[in-house]
């Protein structure tokens, strides 16, 4: 395949959580892992209780706080949130990479997500394409390793990791802490990071001019005398942010359903929940995600 041809497809894919995710070899890595810098379940508490105002009142309507940060050469966003879910829940789920795919096949991109094992430490085999049906073979397809960093009665640290990626991207870090709180509730806070180089940061700028022309995400930042939402790399880190956060939201509230059930209700979820953010999220009409989907996780079950 041609030079220009890859960097079209690289650009139809960034509208997902690791377009663009370059490190070449003499860019500067992201800063260490969240459950490092967080030293585990105290700190993480620490963080609910300095957040407590944000999340029982905010503009998502949900226990939610988003934040992003954008530097020469990396792009990171963290979503704290509060699951109704019991910490065992939470934890079960997210100590599993076979559930991690279930989860993550959720978000519109994933086209594709096995686990070798379903043990850490796994290996997660995942193609990622296009916002609409798509053939695997034309997908960009990535393998993450899985790693339990941290599984304690008050406490989970799991992480995703890949060294390699589409045209020569490399270190993708995805990472999710938990803790318990009271009344049968999780606090959890998902982080991603990710860099760029120069064809990442063209492919960036081909998808801000076309497909991705006039998306926002969530923050308000100061433009002049008024408020505007946040756009490009963090406009595109936060979409994500919250479609990921949600994918998390809407597996764990599918799995008091029988098993026969939980699919649907997980795909029901995730869409009527993105629309509550239409003006980000929206991609395409309910039917169609739905369809895209069932066929998708079918693909990925018979593997």
């Amino acid at each position: 395949m041609s030079p220009l041809r890859r960097l079209g497809r690289h650009v139809l894919l960034c509208g997902w959580l690791l377009c663009a995710a370059h490190f070449p070899a003499n860019a500067q890595a992201p800063q260490a892992s969240a459950a490092n810098a967080e030293s585990g379940a105290p700190a993480l508490l620490e963080k609910h209780a300095e957040l407590a105002g944000q999340l029982a009142q905010n503009a998502y309507r949900r226990p939610l706080f988003l934040e992003s940060t954008e530097n020469p050469n990396v792009v990171t966003g963290s979503a704290y949130a509060v699951l109704n879910s019991p910490f065992a829940t939470v934890s079960g789920a997210f100590k599993s990479p076979r559930r991690w795919c279930e989860m993550l096949i959720l978000h519109i991109n994933t086209k594709y997500c096995h686990a070798s094992t379903d043990e850490s430490p796994s290996l997660l085999n995942m193609h990622i394409g296009k916002k609409t049906e798509q053939q695997l073979e034309d997908a960009f397809a990535l393998q993450f390793s899985y790693r339990l960093a941290a599984s304690l009665p008050d406490y989970l640290a799991a992480n995703l990791r890949s060294d390699k990626g589409p045209l020569g991207t490399n270190n993708y870090r995805i990472e999710l802490q938990a803790v318990p709180l009271p009344g049968g509730k999780t606090f959890m806070h998902l982080r991603y990071s990710y860099g760029y180089g120069v064809a990442g940061r063209l492919a960036m700028q081909g998808y801000l001019a076309t497909a991705g022309s006039g998306k926002v995400g969530f923050t308000r930042v100061q433009r002049g005398n008024t408020t505007a939402f946040v756009d490009g790399m963090r406009g595109t880190v936060e979409r994500n942010t919250m479609r990921y956060y949600l994918a998390i939201e809407a597996y764990l509230a599918s799995l008091d359903k029988p098993p026969a059930q939980q699919l649907e209700a997980r795909l029901q979820h995730w869409f009527d929940a993105t629309e509550q953010y239409a003006r980000q999220l929206h991609e395409v009409d309910k039917e169609s995600y739905l369809t895209m989907k069932r066929a998708e996780y079918q693909r990925q079950q018979a593997s």
